[in-house]
């Protein structure tokens, strides 16, 4: 089995990502950023749980900021603002849930 990092080098510089799983329940991305990249803030219309691998980042959830290095992990409600700015080169999972479930009604830091 490969390692998730051979899937996508760092970039030199922006953000890449691939799709590494879909289908009608669970959407994985792999997202990598080089240093000082920033996703502005948006929503997401399901529930997600992004899953940070390698390098540190600040996270905006709503009105909240917080710092996430490797082996963090965020559980995000359905369209609840966010946004990710790197610190250094990042490595993170996005995991969309689209099957319906029993939601948050805030977001689950892990870190």
């Amino acid at each position: 089995m490969e390692s998730i990092a051979a899937h996508q080098p760092f970039p030199a510089d922006g953000i890449l990502t691939r799709t590494l799983h879909d289908d009608a329940s669970l959407k994985v991305i792999l997202f990598t950023f080089s240093s000082g990249q920033e996703l502005s803030e948006h929503t997401a219309s399901m529930p997600a749980v992004m899953h940070f691998l390698e390098g540190e980042a600040d996270v905006g959830l709503g009105h909240e900021f917080c710092s996430v290095s490797p082996g963090a992990w965020i559980h995000m409600p359905a369209g609840l603002p966010h946004s990710v700015r790197t610190r250094s080169p990042l490595r993170m999972v996005l995991y969309l849930l689209k099957q319906p479930g029993d939601p948050p009604n805030r977001a689950q830091i892990n870190a």
